[in-house]
């Protein structure tokens, strides 16, 4: 069941509910909502990081973001927590090149809006990466969903059809 949204947007939400069907079924016993995936929708208002700390929500900012076709941000930045979490030196490295080629380099496929300082220090140091190799590119993409993305995610037509959908439940 998707929503018709004014503004062309229902392809966006129709895309949004294909994923969040699928994250119910292979997520919904481990994820942050015990039964209704779109339970904690209103809360996403209150700050990014309710968003960002929600399968759901993450989902929508993602959906969101790709119609803005700046996609990369959440992905890199849901990458670096990942990353943060790895307990083997083989892995780090592994992770560490895969992130700094999908996000990082010059050039990469979804190459994320860094400074070049920011950029240069990345490169630097990416042949001993550690966990904290990411974290200056990471708190600078979080500042940028936070200040300037998620702003305009509340006001867009997915959050807004969203929360109508759980309200009319």
């Amino acid at each position: 069941r998707g929503l018709v949204l004014i503004g062309g947007c229902s392809q966006v939400l129709d895309a949004f509910n294909k994923s969040l069907r699928c994250l119910k079924k292979t997520l919904c016993r481990f994820c942050c909502f015990p039964t209704d995936p779109l339970g904690d929708v209103e809360t996403w208002s209150e700050s990014v990081d309710k968003v960002l700390s929600c399968k759901a929500g993450q989902i929508a900012f993602r959906e969101f973001l790709k119609s803005e076709y700046s996609e990369e941000n959440i992905l890199f930045w849901l990458d670096c927590e990942e990353y943060k979490k790895i307990k083997t030196v083989p892995e780090m490295i592994s992770s560490a090149n895969r992130i700094y080629s999908e996000f990082v380099q010059t050039e990469a496929p979804r190459q994320i809006n860094i400074d070049c300082s920011t950029r240069e220090s990345i490169t630097n140091n990416i042949s001993k990466p550690t966990l904290t190799s990411f974290d200056t590119a990471q708190k600078h993409i979080y500042s940028l969903l936070a200040r300037d993305c998620y702003p305009r995610f509340l006001k867009s037509d997915i959050y807004q059809g969203l929360l109508r959908r759980n309200d009319s439940r």
